[in-house]
């Protein structure tokens, strides 16, 4: 086969959630909607994230990022000890399974206008996978094409020499 074809999972686009986060267990930090603003940054601040998503009774119910804190809590001037985070999350939650692809996120993200898709598994909220996952995979991926790219190089140069 001809080393410059590559199988589809070997092209970044491509590639599934499953393969960009690996296996499990992955991280998955939540609140509930009974839960204080103040609860939640404190979990964030302390987990050092921005995003955490809300579970009631275990179902997804929405999710809460520190930009929702700040603009819709802060600028709104209310109380972050006594606003519940039901009151100020976002409802309408864009989610991904775990067959979808790089570039299938990516597009979601930018028509969405967001940083973060919770990831279903059996309509359970399994993990989040941000625009940062998906630019290390893609500074990963591209260091190994790099690579491969110099190797074939090298093999070339000392092949003729």
């Amino acid at each position: 086969m001809n080393p410059l074809i590559r199988r589809p999972e070997e092209i970044l686009a491509f590639r599934s959630l499953q393969q960009i986060l690996g296996v499990k267990p992955w991280a998955l930090w939540t609140i509930g909607p009974t839960d204080n603003v103040l609860a939640a940054l404190q979990i964030m601040a302390d987990r050092n994230i921005g995003f955490l998503v809300v579970l009631d009774a275990g179902k997804l119910v929405g999710v809460l990022s520190e930009r929702d804190c700040a603009r819709r809590v802060m600028l709104a001037r209310l109380s972050p000890e006594v606003t519940p985070v039901g009151k100020v999350m976002v409802r309408d939650v864009v989610t991904v399974d775990l067959s979808r692809t790089f570039g299938d996120c990516l597009k979601l993200m930018h028509q969405h206008g967001i940083r973060h898709l919770p990831v279903m598994e059996s309509g359970k909220a399994v993990a989040v996978v941000s625009v940062r996952h998906l630019m290390s995979e893609a500074i990963e991926h591209h260091k190994r094409i790099i690579l491969e790219l110099e190797q074939e190089r090298m093999t070339i140069f000392t092949s003729t020499a």
